[in-house]
């Protein structure tokens, strides 16, 4: 039988797609600043987000666990253990955690940071507790024996090094999978920190900062473009789980 928390976390999985539209509720709410400069505070969001995205990039380039479930339900047909796994039972959310504190740092909202954060941050503890609960009783002591080895959220720096020497990393997996969607959290930062850089007449005093902004959006929108073309040809085999 499985605990409250496996409940919500089966909940927060089937209605995890709601998590953008309502950080996009959050970034209109009026709200005092975190930074009196904007510029600041998209740098430091900017900053976070790269990390977050390099890191979701590196676990599907790596090794790719099938994301999505089944039937909008959490599933699994392997245990995936290796690339970014092998040093991180959770990295994708580790990913999802930079992002969102990102786009925290870059919407320069308290309301964001003190509503937006702890949101994201008890729906993904819900979720992993799922997920978990349906590995163990799949896997059983399998799964048990990667616990014991790989922490649920720190990450394990030792041997990273050999880990990403070792493996071939699978740019076209990167681009089917990740930018299939027209738009993200890392794209949705870099235009908020456009918007947040225009509504205080920023612009043209943080002209590099702005080229890169639209920059990211407009390459976002080539990935896309490509992933769309790459998707309607036979798509490459990943590695389930």
């Amino acid at each position: 039988m499985g605990s409250p928390l496996v409940a919500l976390g089966d909940f927060s999985f089937k209605y995890r797609g709601y998590l953008l539209p309502i950080a996009v509720i959050l970034l209109v709410l009026p709200s005092p600043r975190l930074f009196a400069d904007p510029a600041v505070a998209g740098t430091i969001g900017f900053v976070l987000a790269v990390i977050g995205q390099a890191v979701r990039v590196g676990t599907i380039g790596l090794d790719y666990i099938i994301r999505g479930g089944k039937d909008h339900k959490v599933y699994a047909e392997n245990l995936v253990t290796g690339g970014l796994y092998s040093h991180c039972r959770n990295p994708m959310y580790v990913g999802n955690f930079f992002l969102l504190l990102g786009l925290a740092m870059a919407s320069n909202s308290w309301v964001f940071a003190l509503v937006g954060i702890p949101l994201s941050l008890g729906m993904h503890k819900a979720i992993v507790a799922a997920e978990e609960n349906f590995l163990r009783n799949k896997f059983g002591a399998e799964f048990e024996a990667y616990c014991a080895r790989v922490n649920r959220w720190v990450p394990r720096l030792s041997g990273l090094g050999q880990t990403l020497r070792g493996m071939q990393f699978d740019w076209r997996r990167v681009v089917m999978k990740e930018y299939r969607a027209g738009f993200d959290w890392f794209s949705a930062t870099a235009l908020v920190i456009l918007i947040r850089l225009g509504q205080a007449s920023l612009l043209d005093d943080n002209q590099i900062l702005t080229a890169v902004m639209v920059l990211v959006i407009a390459a976002r929108f080539v990935l896309w473009f490509a992933s769309r073309q790459m998707n309607k040809r036979t798509p490459p085999a990943t590695a389930g789980a």
